[in-house]
């Protein structure tokens, strides 16, 4: 059972805020989910569902104002943020990316590795030319290329090349596995099948490449490997 913080976002006021908001079903589907993974996170996963649910109509900031005042704090944004990453890391487990056991985090400062993820694929998908002059974000009139959910799973980022060719762009946090090479190929055929102007191209941007998926690779055409490097400053206001 989750140990649960008296600050943490509640979720009964949740469950009633967003069916008196039109998304009973919604919340039914959260409230009787059968979690999968054998991790503790079962209230924390469901608070990432129903964050991601109020975000997508337009009333998490509704909901925070009435019900949990602690959430407009620097401390509650931050938990928001590790409820959607918890969620978001339930969601790579139940399409094979994250392990068999899930790969969750046993407390929440781990949980910030989720948040760092989160960040690293936000900034990159703001800043495609740092990667490929002339690459940018996918968007159509009813989605983004950022974390695109897909038949069985979902792309980090989908971009498009100036010559107008799909990119899938994979990110691994720390080491790029060699299984990350299988679950991209998936998504570029997913992408060739689904969008059209095959044949796409595929990128692993990880911390570290390992020498079995730099060999690997080797013997695919189309996918790229790229090393990511953060830097941080600091500037003093006077």
């Amino acid at each position: 059972m989750d140990e649960i913080s008296p600050k943490a976002l509640p979720l009964k006021p949740a469950y009633a805020f967003a069916i008196e908001h039109g998304l009973e079903k919604e919340v039914a589907e959260i409230r009787n989910m059968e979690v999968e993974w054998d991790l503790s996170y079962t209230s924390t996963l469901r608070r990432g569902y129903i964050v991601k649910l109020l975000q997508e109509n337009d009333l998490l900031s509704v909901f925070i104002e009435q019900h949990w005042p602690e959430g407009s704090s620097p401390w509650g944004e931050r938990k928001c943020q590790f409820y959607l990453q918890v969620r978001s890391r339930y969601e790579d487990f139940l399409a094979g990316k994250g392990g068999e056991s899930g790969e969750a985090p046993e407390t929440e400062e781990m949980g910030q590795q989720f948040v760092a993820e989160a960040d690293l694929r936000n900034v990159l998908a703001a800043n495609l030319e740092c990667i490929e002059p002339g690459l940018y974000l996918f968007r159509s009139a009813d989605r983004t290329g950022l974390e695109l959910v897909i038949d069985e799973g979902r792309i980090d980022i989908l971009a498009v090349d100036r010559l107008g060719k799909f990119v899938v762009i994979e990110l691994k946090l720390s080491r790029g596995r060699n299984k990350a090479l299988g679950q991209l190929l998936y998504y570029m055929g997913w992408v060739d099948a689904n969008l059209g102007n095959a044949p796409c191209r595929g990128m692993i941007i990880a911390r570290d490449i390992p020498r079995d998926l730099a060999l690997a690779v080797t013997r695919v055409s189309g996918v790229s490997l790229f090393r990511y490097k953060l830097a941080v400053s600091v500037e003093r206001i006077e």
